[in-house]
């Protein structure tokens, strides 16, 4: 399967590609960044991944060098909530205010928020954080659009929205300190193209948390449990705003663990998506662990130090 990256090399400077099923990369003339690709219209951005593809040769191997988050320049990242009817009754569950997300379940507007800039975010391998201020904190996977310039949903990424539910709990208003801290947003590191998932509205989600070499919670899920099409969600998204540089949207979990399960630092979060990829992040209890993310704007290759 054709994954599109961001990667570093040796020397540290930063490229993009594609992968091929021999683990070595094709790299895109002219170095551009992902957020240069989500300029392109998808009919063009096809050609372009199809024409590196047709090279009969890899440039680089790709255990050479550091994959990287699949988001640069001015791209966010957005996430949905109350998307799935679990992820109602969990918010219902823990809420001091119930009736907003049994009202928003069935609003004809999504619950949409901003969840990250680009360097903020972690991806496989890499830390993600619980805060110390929050007595649950929970993992919620979901599925990730890559969208260009011009809302079309040109790929799709494994996305952890990690949360905070006692926060979001005590007061909605609340919600931007539950869902922006440092560590709370992981991305899987290959984007793959929307045209080689031709079923997008019925994948499989699946999550484990590992503690101490044992599940400590399982759960599964499919995007066709999706209450609301993803494509409504991203005209929500760009009614009145616009992602010149592209953006992810993540579309909502339906995995969402019983009210008395709250990670650890230690767990080993694991997510997958059929067709997509998989995501693995250990969980640290000190967001500090996530200070580095700074100074990797400028130094790609430190990220290695703090990978699993």
């Amino acid at each position: 399967m054709t994954r599109i990256v961001r990667f570093a090399d040796g020397t540290g400077a930063v490229r993009t590609g594609i992968t091929d099923e021999a683990g070595g990369i094709r790299e895109f003339a002219g170095a551009p960044r992902v957020a240069d690709l989500l300029r392109l219209p998808a009919a063009n951005l096809r050609a372009l991944v199809e024409a590196t593809a047709a090279r009969p040769a890899a440039d680089t191997d790709g255990g050479e060098v550091l994959l990287l988050p699949p988001l640069d320049g001015r791209m966010e990242l957005w996430a949905a909530g109350v998307t799935y009817e679990r992820s109602r009754e969990a918010r219902v569950e823990e809420s001091t205010e119930q009736s907003v997300y049994e009202r928003v379940y069935d609003a004809g507007r999504p619950e949409l928020f901003f969840k990250s800039v680009p360097w903020r975010v972690v991806t496989d391998g890499e830390p993600i954080a619980v805060r110390d201020d929050s007595p649950l904190n929970v993992p919620e996977p979901e599925l990730g659009l890559v969208v260009n310039h011009s809302g079309e949903t040109v790929g799709y990424v494994v996305v952890d929205d990690v949360s905070s539910r006692s926060i979001e709990g005590d007061n909605p208003l609340y919600l931007p300190q539950a869902k922006i801290y440092a560590g709370s947003a992981a991305v899987s590191s290959g984007i793959v193209p929307a045209w080689e998932v031709p079923h997008p509205e019925a994948l499989k989600i699946s999550l484990v948390v590992w503690r101490d070499g044992a599940a400590a919670f399982e759960g599964t899920t499919s995007t066709a449990a999706f209450h609301r099409p993803p494509q409504t969600l991203v005209d929500h998204l760009l009614h009145s705003q616009r992602f010149p540089d592209g953006v992810v949207l993540s579309t909502g979990t339906g995995i969402v663990p019983d009210i008395g399960f709250t990670l650890h630092a230690g767990d080993l979060v694991e997510i997958g998506i059929d067709g997509v990829g998989v995501l693995r992040n250990t969980v640290t209890g000190d967001t500090a662990d996530l200070d580095w993310l700074a100074e990797a704007v400028e130094r790609p290759s430190i990220r290695a130090a703090h990978r699993s």
